[in-house]
C-alpha cells in the first residue's frame, strides 16, 4: 500500500469540502519532501524552512527566528548524506515534524527541539553541544525525545516499551507532542514498508499513541492518525467510507445553507460570530454510518460557531434554540464542565424546517485553538518560572500544564508489579474517555475516571494510607466504599486509627483506577492470611450474654400475667404503649405506633391495659451500625459501661461491604439516660448510626 493510499488527504475527491471552502490548505507531507537546503545569506532563513517560519509567525508574530535558523543549519549539516527509506534526504523528516507543530501553534523552544530531535541519536551531535548552543530547555526536550526514539517497539509492542516512554516523556508534555508529530509524519510515509510492518506500527499507534493524543487534547493529530490507521488496518471499510464521501460530493449539501441561516440569525441578534462548516473525518463518518445506518447530507459534517467571549457562547445557544427546533438530548455543556483534556465547547443539534438535523459546536476562538492543539497551544509551561532560580538537573520537573491523568500514570507506573500488569492497566486507563472531578472535604479536588468508586478516591487522596479506610460520606450521607461517584460529588473518607488495618479482597471488584488496584493487590499479596480471611464464608453472629437479666418494668392489668417487652420496637419509659394477650397467657407490650399493633388488632388479639412501674430502670435494645475495624466491640462496650449501663446481651453480625451491625440489649438504671447513652455510642470512632431496635 502506498503512502498516498494510506493518507486521506491525498485524495481531493474524498475531501470535497476543501474545494468548497475555496481556501488553500498546506500539504504538510508534500512540503516535507521539498525541504532541501537552498541558497541563503547569513541573515535570512534558509528557503527550506520558510513554511515553518510562516506558520510560526501566524501564531507568534514576535518570535525570534534566528534560533530556528541555527537549529536548522545544525540539523541539515548533521543529517547530510543520510536518506530515508522513501529515498528522500533525511532532513525532510525533522522539517515535516516541525511544520506540523508550527501549524498547531507550538512555541519556539518546541520547534527548535523538533528540528534537532534526531540529531543526538542518529548523528555525531552530543547533548552537551545542544546545551551549549541552545540552552537547557532545548537540551532537556531533545534528551527526552531521544530516550523515546531508543525504545524498541518490538513485534508485539512490549509493555516495558510504554513504561519507558511514559517515564521519558511524562515530565514535559512537549516531549510527547514531538513524539506524536513524529509518528504522524512516519505514518504518512508508511507506504514504503512491508505490509506486516505497516500493520504492526498501525496497531501500536491505535492502542497507545492515538489515546495519548486524545488525552493531550491534540485533536488535529489524533483525527489524522485515526484515518491513517483506519486505512491500513481496515482497508475494505476505509474504501467503503471513501466511496460514501465521494458519492456525497455529487449531491446537494444542506450544511452550507443551514450555516447561512445561522449567520443571519446571529447577525440580527447582534452577535459577532464566525460560522464554518466542519467536515467529518473518515473515521467519524464511518462511526456515524454504523450507528445511524443510511446517512443524510447533514451527517457528513458539523457547524462550528466561533465567538469572542464565553458569555457569547450562551447567547448563540439561546438564539439557536429560539429560532430552530433544538434536539434536547444532544445538548452538552463542556464549558461549565470541561473534559479531562482541556476541551471546552457547547454541543447542540437543531432541526430545520426541511427536516435536516445539524450538529452545532459553539466555542470561543481561544477554546478552538485549545480544542485543535491541546497542550501544544499552552506554550512553554516553564515560561513563568523565576529566571534566577537555580535548577537542580537531577530534580524532577513538575509541569504545571500536566493533565491529572498523566500525573496518575506517572505515579502508578512506578508501583506496577510487572510489565504485563502495567500494559493491561495502561490500556484500560487510556480507554477511559471521560473524567470526573470530585471535591474533598478539606476543599481540594480529585480527578478520577468516570465510574470511579469511593475506594478509588481514597487511594487518590491518601495513597497507601487508604488501606485503613473504613467508610465514606458522599454529599453528607454515609455510604459504602463500593459506591460510584459522580461529577461534582463531595466525598469525605473515614480512616481507622489502627495502622494494621487493611483492605478487603472484594475491594478489587469496585476499584477502577490503576493506583487503587495495584495498591490493593500488593497488600493482599503480602498479607495472604488476611486476604483469605476476607473471602471465607460468612461466620455465625458473635453473641455476648451478660451475667444476669432484668425483669420487665411494665405492668399489665391481668393478674399474675407474664409481661414481655416486644423486641420489634423495644418500648421504654415513658413511651406510650399497648398490650395484647398472646398464647400462654403472656402479655406482650408494644409502642403505640409499632406496626405490630395494627396486626394484633387485625387478627383479633385481646387488648390489655398496661402501664409503667414507678421504678426508673428499664431494658432497651439498641442497634449500632459501624464500619468494621479491630477492637470496635471492646470500644463500644467500654463506652456503654462508662454510662453506667449493664450489657444484658450483644450480637455482632459478620461484616457486609466493610460495615458491621451490632445489637445490644441493655439494662439502664434510669430511662432518662437513654439519649446520652446513644450519643456516647455514636461518638465511638467508626460508628455512624445508633437506633432503637
Amino acid at each position: 500500500m502506498s503512502a498516498e493510499a494510506t493518507n486521506p488527504e491525498a485524495h481531493p475527491e474524498a475531501r470535497p469540502e476543501l474545494r468548497r471552502r475555496g481556501r488553500s490548505r498546506i500539504d504538510l507531507r508534500r512540503l516535507g519532501r521539498a525541504a532541501l537546503l537552498g541558497p541563503t545569506s547569513r541573515d535570512r532563513l534558509p528557503d527550506a524552512i520558510g513554511h515553518v517560519a510562516e506558520a510560526h509567525r501566524a501564531h507568534h508574530p514576535d518570535a525570534d527566528m534566528s534560533i530556528l535558523r541555527r537549529a536548522y543549519l545544525l540539523a541539515e549539516s548533521s543529517h547530510r548524506g543520510q536518506m530515508r527509506k522513501s529515498g528522500e534526504p533525511y532532513i525532510t523528516h525533522p522539517l515535516a515534524v516541525t511544520l506540523i507543530l508550527a501549524e498547531l501553534g507550538a512555541e519556539t523552544t518546541t520547534l527548535t527541539a523538533s528540528l534537532l530531535h534526531d540529531t543526538v541519536e542518529d548523528t555525531d551531535v552530543t547533548l552537551d553541544q545542544v546545551r551549549a548552543e541552545f540552552g537547557d530547555e532545548v537540551c532537556f526536550i531533545v534528551d527526552g525525545v531521544t530516550k523515546v526514539e531508543k525504545i524498541d517497539y518490538g513485534a508485539a509492542a512490549e509493555p516495558e516499551t510504554f513504561r519507558k516512554m511514559l517515564v521519558a516523556t511524562g515530565n514535559d508534555v512537549r516531549v510527547m507532542s514531538i513524539k506524536l508529530a513524529d509518528r504522524l509524519h512516519n505514518m504518512r510515509t508508511l507506504g514504503v514498508m512491508r505490509p506486516e510492518k505497516q500493520a504492526r506500527i498501525a496497531k501500536v499507534t491505535r492502542d497507545v499513541l492515538i489515546p495519548l493524543a486524545e488525552r493531550l487534547g491534540v485533536q488535529a493529530l489524533k483525527t489524522e492518525l485515526e484515518d491513517l490507521v483506519f486505512a491500513i488496518l481496515h482497508p475494505e471499510e476505509y474504501e467503503g467510507t471513501r466511496a460514501l464521501i465521494a458519492a456525497h460530493a455529487g449531491e446537494r449539501d444542506p450544511l452550507p445553507g443551514i450555516a447561512d441561516s445561522v449567520r443571519t440569525v446571529l447577525r440580527e441578534a447582534g452577535i459577532s460570530a464566525e460560522v464554518q462548516v466542519r467536515p467529518r473525518h473518515f473515521v467519524s463518518v464511518h462511526r456515524i454510518a454504523r450507528s445511524r445506518g443510511e446517512l443524510r447530507g447533514s451527517d457528513f459534517g458539523r457547524i462550528l460557531v466561533l465567538v469572542g467571549e464565553n458569555a457569547d457562547c450562551y447567547g448563540v445557544l439561546g438564539e439557536l434554540h429560539t429560532c430552530f427546533t433544538p434536539v434536547v438530548s444532544e445538548f452538552k455543556d463542556f464549558i461549565a464542565t470541561p473534559k479531562f483534556n482541556l476541551y471546552q465547547s457547547l454541543h447542540t443539534a437543531v432541526a430545520t424546517p426541511e427536516g435536516y438535523v445539524a450538529e452545532v459546536i459553539v466555542r470561543t476562538r481561544q477554546m478552538h485553538r485549545v480544542a485543535e492543539a491541546g497542550v501544544v497551544a499552552l506554550g512553554n509551561p516553564y515560561a513563568t518560572a523565576t529566571p534566577d532560580a537555580a535548577a537542580d538537573p537531577d530534580e524532577e520537573r513538575v509541569d504545571p500544564t500536566r493533565p491529572g491523568w498523566l500525573s496518575r500514570l506517572l505515579d502508578w507506573q512506578q508501583s506496577a508489579p510487572d510489565p504485563d500488569t502495567f500494559w493491561t492497566v495502561l490500556r484500560a486507563e487510556l480507554a477511559q474517555d471521560r473524567e470526573i472531578t470530585v471535591f474533598r472535604a478539606d476543599g481540594g479536588t480529585l480527578g478520577l475516571p468516570a465510574g470511579a468508586s469511593c475506594i478509588d478516591a481514597a487511594y487518590a487522596q491518601h495513597g497507601e494510607a487508604a488501606h485503613r479506610c473504613i467508610g465514606a460520606s458522599v454529599n453528607g450521607r454515609l455510604t459504602s466504599l463500593s459506591s460510584s461517584l459522580s461529577d461534582g460529588d463531595t466525598v469525605q473518607l473515614l480512616l481507622a486509627q489502627d495502622a494494621s488495618s487493611g483492605p478487603a479482597a472484594e475491594w478489587l471488584d469496585h476499584a477502577r483506577t490503576p493506583a487503587a488496584r495495584i495498591a490493593i493487590g500488593s497488600w493482599l499479596e503480602t498479607h495472604p492470611d488476611r486476604a483469605m480471611a476476607t473471602t471465607t464464608a460468612a461466620r455465625a453472629p458473635l453473641s455476648v450474654v451478660g451475667a444476669r437479666g432484668g425483669g420487665a418494668n411494665a405492668v399489665a392489668d391481668v393478674p399474675d400475667a407474664t409481661v414481655r417487652l416486644a423486641g420489634c420496637c423495644t418500648p421504654v419509659p415513658p413511651d406510650a404503649v399497648a398490650g395484647f394477650l398472646v398464647r400462654g397467657g403472656a402479655v406482650t407490650v408494644h409502642r403505640i405506633h409499632c406496626a405490630a399493633v395494627a396486626q394484633m388488632r387485625a387478627v383479633g388479639r385481646t387488648s390489655v391495659a398496661v402501664h409503667w412501674r414507678a421504678t426508673a430502670d428499664c431494658r432497651v435494645t439498641l442497634l449500632a451500625e459501624s464500619f468494621g475495624r479491630p477492637h470496635l466491640l471492646a470500644d463500644l462496650t467500654e463506652a456503654i459501661a462508662h454510662e453506667g449501663v449493664e450489657v444484658v446481651s450483644a450480637t455482632v453480625e459478620p461484616p457486609v461491604e466493610g460495615r458491621v451491625r451490632h445489637t445490644y440489649t441493655l439494662q439502664l438504671p434510669d430511662a432518662a439516660g437513654l439519649p446520652a447513652l446513644m450519643r456516647a455510642m455514636r461518638d465511638v470512632p467508626g460508628v455512624y448510626d445508633v437506633s432503637r431496635a
